[in-house]
């Protein structure tokens, strides 16, 4: 157990160097082309979106957004999702209203996803950790408090008819993501930190 807290520990204080290292992802061509296809790629994906009502959706783009957290680093992959966000809007608009808390939820699913794969060994531990994050940070409090603030729905109400969803999908998109990302692991390998 002390383990894992050392572990923990050392990877909050390499955090910094790690958002560094992301940031000169910038400066490389091969990393912004490979992340615009990617962002393609969540653009496609988003086609594919299954809507369970108007305010529950599953959707498949955060297979592409966690590859490219991975392969590009937090801070990329970030600034793609919310270009990506725009884009999907103007792809794919389903009647509802453009909101820039959704824009920034999609940086922060990058930038989450990216602080838990950049360059890090992909195992089920992680993935679940990263899955859980987003699903409680974004899924449960973001989201909802977005859709309340446009809807006038109450904030408690769309918390508790997300939580089914994402109890159900969590372990699902978990193990989606692990295989994704471990078959990519072992296509490209990357520098760990």
């Amino acid at each position: 157990m002390q383990n894992v807290f050392s572990n923990l520990f050392r990877e909050i204080i390499e955090l910094p160097i790690l958002v560094t290292n992301s940031a000169k992802e910038f400066r490389n061509t091969r990393s912004l082309t490979g992340g615009a296809m990617l962002s393609a790629v969540s653009v496609i994906l988003n086609q594919f979106t299954l809507f369970i009502s108007q305010l529950l959706r599953i959707s498949f783009t955060f297979l592409a957004v966690g590859t490219s957290a991975m392969l590009f680093g937090p801070v990329l992959t970030g600034a793609l999702g919310a270009i990506t966000d725009v884009l999907k809007y103007i792809v794919r608009n389903d009647g509802g209203a453009f909101f820039l808390g959704f824009t920034f939820n999609e940086f922060l699913r990058g930038f989450l996803y990216g602080l838990f794969f950049y360059r890090k060994r992909i195992t089920p531990a992680r993935v679940f950790a990263a899955q859980l994050t987003v699903i409680l940070v974004i899924n449960l409090l973001l989201n909802p408090l977005w859709l309340s603030i446009l809807y006038r729905d109450a904030f408690g109400a769309l918390v508790m008819m997300r939580l089914a969803k994402n109890a159900v999908m969590f372990p699902i998109d978990s193990l989606m993501l692990y295989f994704v990302l471990k078959k990519i692991a072992v296509l490209r390998p990357m520098r760990l930190v």
